[in-house]
């Protein structure tokens, strides 16, 4: 089972036992949080670029308009419908988000 601070899967099969040796370290408090983060850091897959059509596409599978979709992600309406017509890219909290919902779906985020 996937610990709740883990964003995605691990890049190989050698730092999938890395990061899971760490997490059980941290659990027993051999590890502090800040060393399991960077740790996470190393061994965890980045999250993916959302580009226009995907962001797009996201919203319309979870049936939101573009306002409510900004509300769930605590952004400005403004800012999803830039990412959507590709004068910005979401970032930061946004992206974590947007990548939450992605792979979760709306009630991991509600």
């Amino acid at each position: 089972m996937k610990p709740p601070h883990q964003a995605s899967p691990p890049k190989s099969r050698i730092l999938a036992a890395v990061h899971e040796t760490s997490t059980d370290l941290g659990r027993l408090g051999f590890i502090d949080k800040r060393k399991q983060q960077q740790i996470d850091v190393l061994c965890l897959q980045p999250i993916p670029p959302y580009d226009r059509q995907r962001i797009r596409a996201l919203r319309e599978r979870l049936q939101l308009s573009q306002t409510v979709l900004a509300s769930v992600l605590n952004a400005s309406p403004s800012s999803v419908r830039k990412w959507e017509s590709g004068e910005k890219q979401p970032s930061g909290p946004s992206l974590k988000l947007l990548h939450l919902l992605e792979r979760k779906g709306l009630e991991a985020v509600l």
